[in-house]
């Protein structure tokens, strides 16, 4: 299939394309960028490619390729994080998955000529799981294939990083994803247009966005308002809420930091239209107020926030420290 039948990531799927036909296969390799870029949908092409019983890899069609995307081949193994806590949700890659997974390894195909593995977002294993994962990593078992994603390669030992093929994933052009839901997934123009945008690039968020997903958006920028409006107090009952709901967390950062990047940019008086186009209004009021200097440290608090939690810091006390940094409007 032309692409495998991706959309976008052309040079990647050429370099992969190089290493199957000319039989040099890496034994690891590392496929990055954010989340909703494509990196799963990318894995799982490559590895129907390696594996497809036709000549035309991928073909969708064979035993092999329906098997793989069923979720079902005997020689692919999987593995993603957990999901843990009550309150506080985290998701781990947990050391004894990781044993678990090098003992499968170590056994022999049961169809295919070589054993596949895709280990998704392997920036939440810990270190304990990393370096019990190493020395497989470096001299797997067999031909065996290592297949990692990520959505925060800096998140990662630099032990696992170099003993990988590093695939890295960029957004896709506004243009290329607006096309797609159009011709593709057969959206409405004006919705494909208003995705296109909102997605950044993501194409598969893009593609999952239903109305729960566009009415959350709503409820979280209304909440901004809010906040960057409120007192202290509002501020810090907000970060209790937060903290406590890990996926709210995670929705509500992601959301704000497109949101004051697009009051940096009217702030700055560049020509590129926002992400939020339809915030425009809310937009430019907030930008006259803050301007350029103070829009811009609210972003780089945010990622440096973003980066923090990765990193298992404490969530509400790095929350009140982000919305005590937000200026107030009004």
């Amino acid at each position: 299939m032309s692409n495998w039948n991706l959309i976008g990531h052309e040079h990647q799927v050429n370099s992969l394309m190089r290493d199957i036909k000319t039989d040099r296969l890496r034994h690891a390799y590392l496929i990055a960028g954010a989340a909703g870029v494509g990196k799963r949908t990318l894995a799982i092409a490559f590895i129907k490619a390696v594996l497809c019983q036709n000549t035309n890899a991928p073909c969708g069609e064979c035993r092999w390729c329906r098997l793989i995307d069923a979720g079902n081949h005997p020689d692919v193994i999987t593995v993603a994080p957990l999901v843990s806590g009550k309150v506080v949700k985290t998701e781990k890659i947990v050391v004894d998955r990781i044993r678990e997974l090098i003992r499968a390894l170590n056994l022999k195909p049961v169809e295919a000529s070589r054993k596949v593995v895709l280990i998704t977002n392997f920036e939440t294993a810990n270190e304990e799981s990393s370096n019990a994962f190493l020395k497989t990593l470096e001299e797997p078992p067999g031909n065996a294939l290592l297949i990692l994603t990520t959505d925060v390669p800096e998140m990662l030992l630099e032990t696992i990083k170099s003993r990988c093929e590093v695939i890295m994933l960029k957004p896709l052009p506004m243009m290329m994803i607006q096309n797609a839901l159009t011709s593709r997934w057969a959206m409405p123009s004006d919705r494909a247009e208003l995705l296109a945008r909102l997605c950044g690039g993501r194409l598969g968020w893009a593609v999952t966005a239903d109305e729960s997903i566009l009415e959350r958006r709503e409820q979280r920028l209304d909440e901004l308002r809010d906040l960057i409006h409120g007192s202290r107090l509002q501020r810090f009952a907000y970060a209790e809420k937060l903290y406590r709901d890990r996926d709210l967390m995670k929705e509500a950062l992601d959301l704000w930091i497109g949101w004051w990047r697009d009051v940096m940019l009217i702030a700055s008086n560049a020509t590129t239209l926002p992400i939020n186009i339809d915030q425009l209004e809310m937009l430019q009021r907030t930008a006259a107020h803050v301007g350029l200097d103070a829009s811009s440290k609210v972003v780089d608090s945010i990622q440096r926030t973003n980066i923090a939690l990765m990193r298992n810091a404490n969530a509400r006390l790095a929350l009140e420290v982000l919305l005590l940094e937000m200026p107030r409007v009004g």
